[in-house]
């Protein structure tokens, strides 16, 4: 059932080389291009200069699932809230239509490669719903990642605008103009709220709740403080940048130490299946004689199962908040 032919693999191979070629030249000739004209998406619109700041500000938020007013538009909000964080720039219709055409080739893939319309049917969960929530989670991970290494750098920036003179909208306009994304774009919706008649609080916890990062809180209480009892918003925020740091820090540190325990997840998870795929390709009549029984099927899904189980036991155990 499983014997390869070298006509196959060869095939198989030309058509993820095609894939690889044009996706490098995309990336080459339109992103490169547009990564070099603007430092960020929010600029680039604006560099267009056929839209008012209004219009981009309204764009910027329906882009990323939100209404006109940078609400929720989706009537089940943690998944909402959990597009938005993840970065996705394609809108919810345009997200909606690809996570259906996706998720159905996958299911007609798996119909046609076992050829068993309970096994299919099993699969729309996964599929459906879980992948894609595992694939935005995966996004929004990385986008706070990214934008929690940002963040000192732009409490810096804005601590040496107050420290010239500034004013806070002008220091956050400032972070907009002159950081890559996800903070460029990012501040620079709070510094266009606050222009169109957002109080400097309100817009900072916009940006906690598009973003999610459990530092931005900080920020956001330091500005309150600031704003209604007074003081040295200068000073607090050398602070803050600095305590922001120190956790950056101490992750790296607990990274480092549970480096082992995500390696060990890394080859048990990758041992079992290069072993099955390296018997497939030598020895096709290996497995030859179980793929008619469907018992085989319900053990290949009970080993997934036990297999994921561990490594999320393993992941809870090398897993530290700090």
């Amino acid at each position: 059932m499983f014997e390869i032919e070298p006509i196959h693999v060869f095939y198989i191979s030309s058509v993820i080389s095609a894939i690889l070629f044009v996706e490098a030249g995309y990336m080459l000739f339109a992103t490169g291009s547009d990564g070099r004209k603007r430092i960020n998406r929010r600029m680039a619109a604006t560099d267009a200069g056929k839209v008012s700041q209004k219009q981009i500000l309204l764009q910027l938020r329906k882009e990323r699932g939100l209404d006109d007013e940078g609400k929720m538009v989706m009537p089940i909000q943690w998944l909402n809230r959990l597009f938005v964080q993840a970065g996705i720039t394609t809108g919810i219709s345009k997200a909606m239509g690809y996570w259906a055409g996706g998720s159905a080739i996958a299911t007609l893939g798996v119909l046609f490669m076992t050829h068993s319309l309970m096994i299919s049917l099993a699969s729309i969960p996964i599929i459906w719903f879980i992948a894609p929530v595992v694939y935005l989670r995966f996004r929004r991970n990385a986008k706070m990642n990214k934008f929690g290494k940002q963040l000192p750098e732009a409490i810096d920036l804005i601590t040496r605008s107050l420290k010239a003179g500034h004013p806070v909208p002008v220091a956050i306009s400032m972070v907009a103009r002159e950081m890559p994304d996800p903070i460029g774009t990012e501040f620079g919706m709070v510094a266009d709220e606050v222009t169109y008649g957002s109080d400097l609080v309100t817009g900072l916890m916009g940006m906690y709740d598009r973003v999610g990062h459990p530092d931005l809180p900080l920020l956001v209480s330091a500005v309150s403080i600031q704003s209604t009892t007074g003081g040295n918003l200068r000073e607090i925020l050398e602070s803050l940048s600095k305590v922001v740091r120190d956790r950056l820090k101490m992750k790296a540190k607990v990274k480092a130490i549970s480096a082992e325990g995500r390696m060990s997840a890394i080859f048990l998870t990758a041992m079992p299946v290069i072993l099955f795929i390296v018997l497939l390709l030598l020895m096709p009549d290996y497995y030859g004689g179980i793929w008619q029984y469907s018992q085989t099927y319900y053990g290949f899904g009970f080993l997934l199962f036990w297999l994921t189980s561990g490594n999320l036991l393993i992941m809870k155990m090398v897993s530290f908040k700090v």
